[in-house]
């Protein structure tokens, strides 16, 4: 009798592990992709910060930074305010100056600027206004200026003010040649600083000057 083979049939496989086969899948994808989103970015070079661009600094504050503070603690600056204030002065207040002031630690700046002021303000008089006076009086000009500086030597101020007495005198006065050059000479011989040495000089130049500003308030001839 023949034998008959009889082969088992293999059962398929269950719909639910296909599902859970495939429902592996997708979160092991989906955790690859938010990993991916989440990981630090790479570093590269910092960017450098720029700073912000300064302020721009007006040219009175340039030169106030650029120059330096008196070296006498400030009081180079307040005689320079002093001479910006100094009004002219009349003949009288001139010779009452020279008289009586000269024991005045400041008597030879403030005798310069007096007399400064009185003669620009001379030099404004249409009798006596040509290039010649216009030129000496910015002379005296600039060396007032200089004379505010720490230190200063008044001698180039004592020396203008008798230029322009000079130009003055040339333009209209004849009659004061000779009194303009004693106080030129006077004026060279000077230091410039208040020294004891040369306070009673100065005493002389300014007295001398109160004389010719005297004349040349007096009507031209």
């Amino acid at each position: 009798m023949a034998e008959i083979n009889i082969q088992r049939k293999k059962s398929a496989p269950s719909p639910w592990l296909l599902v859970l086969l495939a429902l592996a899948v997708l979160g092991l994808l989906a955790y690859f992709f938010l990993r991916a989103d989440t990981s630090p970015a790479p570093t590269g070079p910092a960017t450098p910060v720029t700073s912000a661009s300064p302020a721009p600094v007006s040219e009175a504050e340039e030169t106030a930074r650029a120059t330096p503070p008196p070296a006498d603690g400030g009081t180079g600056a307040a005689v320079a305010d002093i001479a910006a204030e100094e009004a002219p002065s009349t003949p009288e207040e001139l010779a009452s100056f020279a008289a009586n002031e000269a024991d005045s630690p400041d008597y030879a700046r403030r005798g310069l600027q007096m007399l400064s002021a009185t003669l620009g303000e001379l030099a404004d008089r249409a009798d006596l206004r040509d290039a010649a006076v216009s030129e000496r009086r910015n002379d005296l000009t600039s060396a007032i200026s200089r004379s505010s500086e720490p230190n200063a030597s008044l001698r180039p101020g004592l020396v203008a003010v008798v230029g322009l007495m000079q130009a003055m005198q040339q333009k209209a006065y004849p009659a004061l040649e000779t009194p303009v050059a004693e106080l030129s000479e006077q004026a060279r011989q000077l230091s410039g600083h208040s020294t004891a040495a040369d306070q009673s000089a100065l005493q002389v130049y300014f007295t001398k000057a109160a004389e010719i500003v005297r004349a040349l308030n007096e009507p031209a001839s």
